[in-house]
């Protein structure tokens, strides 16, 4: 005699499936879907912004004529190797700085800041100014980029006499050295630091004011401007009205 086989217990019972399609049940279940895609984005956000690129935001003009006021940036942060946050160690890097490469660094004088500068100094180099030409290693360099908005002065600061330590050997037998602006050096660059200027040579707070740069404090290099506008106090919304679009995807050389 042929029996009936036992019927299938399903395996989600009508109460279950009530249940799993409450309006709160689903409310519950598409949080918990968008906190997790939150959370992933976040992540990538983090990890992206720790090795790869970050934003940077051009606040000064010590590099009008190549980078100017209201300018956002790209940061390139692996070229010369990421810092490891928290453990202050580095990846390995793409390549070091180069001569004329535009830097970001932290400020030496407060590490919480940072500036953008290009690099005219490498390790054991020889450097001088006269007159407002930048010499490197006895040669008058010739440099297209920078802009000089102040040709008539040429002012002295206390700021400049940190030189006199790292004058070559000639120039710190000399009486008296009185740095300017535009007249300073010769002096060496030291082992595992940077010498950098700004392009607009005539009012940049520079390495010729507070010192050289060292390697550790570099960030990167930037790409390109993502985005810029002309800033203007007494224009509301500046930032959406005053946009300078040629310059949106803007390379940085």
């Amino acid at each position: 005699m042929v029996t009936d086989p036992t019927p299938e217990v399903p395996l989600v019972t009508p109460q279950r499936e009530r249940r799993r399609r409450h309006p709160a049940a689903l409310f519950v279940r598409a949080m918990y879907e968008w906190t997790k895609s939150l959370s992933l984005a976040l992540l990538l956000f983090v990890f992206v912004r720790a090795f790869f690129v970050e934003a940077f935001k051009i606040p000064s003009g010590s590099m009008e004529g190549t980078l100017l006021v209201g300018d956002f940036l790209l940061v390139n942060k692996l070229v010369y190797g990421a810092e490891v946050p928290i453990t202050g160690q580095r990846l390995p890097a793409v390549r070091k700085p180069a001569y004329r490469d535009v830097l970001v660094f932290q400020w030496p004088e407060d590490p919480t800041k940072n500036f953008v500068k290009r690099l005219v100094g490498l390790p054991g180099d020889t450097l001088a100014m006269n007159d407002g030409v930048l010499v490197r290693n006895g040669q008058p360099q010739v440099e297209p980029y920078v802009t000089h908005s102040e040709p008539g002065s040429d002012p002295i600061a206390e700021e400049f006499r940190w030189q006199r330590n790292f004058l070559v050997r000639y120039a710190a037998a000399a009486p008296s050295y009185h740095p300017s602006r535009n007249n300073w050096g010769p002096i060496v660059v030291p082992a595992h630091d940077y010498f950098v200027l700004g392009d607009n040579c005539d009012n940049s707070l520079d390495s010729r004011y507070w010192g050289f740069v060292a390697d550790t404090l570099v960030r990167g290099s930037p790409l390109f401007v993502y985005y810029s506008f002309d800033p203007d106090s007494a224009v509301a919304f500046d930032w959406l009205r005053r946009i300078r679009w040629r310059r949106l995807g803007e390379r940085i050389h």
